[in-house]
């Protein structure tokens, strides 16, 4: 079972206008808590717990100040989700690891332990939590995959959650510095190794202003 998790802290946030200028993503409040304690809450149970950061990495740093989580600094340039995750390693240790996105909020069961009892190493390199578009709360486009017995093809009504358990093993000979999680994707998917499993709950995309709203009216919703 996967025993590290990498939080995705790094990007710098543009769809939120305003809100971003003095400040990253992960740090903007929902329901009176920044974006990254509420995915640093799901995470409670996973020894290793590493956050990368670069558009104001210090406000990140001092936010998780005196706690037992690692931060992954990307200077002088981001690296984006692939190559954050591979600078991050020697803090991950090895094996896979989990990785979530921090610019969203659930309502359900925890996505992480969903993910845990789902996880097949022999059969799997990547799987990826997905959740329908009526309950893909703002949601700003369509779907991203199609998702029949347990394997996903590209298109489709089915949102990537951004929660997943990757081999990080595939990220080894991929060129560049900076690139995305989707190059480990494509290499799992070509193996036939890639997954997806459907979530039970809700879930926002906070990666815009409305989210904000939105997410709130979800976590209210009891």
């Amino acid at each position: 079972m996967p025993d590290a998790v990498m939080l995705f802290a790094a990007g710098f946030g543009t769809r939120m206008g305003a809100l971003t200028r003095d400040r990253p993503k992960p740090l903007i409040e929902v329901a009176g808590r920044a974006l990254l304690d509420h995915a640093l809450d799901l995470c409670t149970g996973i020894p290793r717990r590493v956050v990368n950061a670069h558009y104001h990495a210090d406000m990140v740093e001092a936010h998780l100040a005196g706690r037992d989580v690692a931060v992954s600094v990307e200077a002088p340039d981001i690296l984006d989700t692939g190559g954050g995750l591979r600078q991050a390693l020697p803090r991950l240790g090895e094996g896979p690891v989990f990785t979530l996105n921090t610019d969203a909020v659930w309502r359900g069961p925890n996505p992480m332990d969903r993910l845990a009892e789902a996880w097949d190493p022999a059969t799997m390199d990547a799987l990826l939590l997905c959740v329908p578009l009526d309950r893909a709360h703002g949601r700003q486009g369509g779907g991203d995959f199609t998702l029949s017995d347990g394997r996903l093809s590209r298109g489709g009504d089915i949102v990537y959650t951004g929660a997943q358990i990757v081999n990080p093993d595939l990220l080894a000979d991929i060129d560049g510095d900076a690139f995305s999680i989707r190059a480990l994707w494509d290499k799992a998917q070509a193996a036939g190794r890639m997954r997806g499993l459907a979530y039970a709950g809700q879930w926002c995309d906070v990666g815009h202003p409305d989210g904000i709203e939105i997410a709130e009216a979800m976590l209210r919703d009891v």
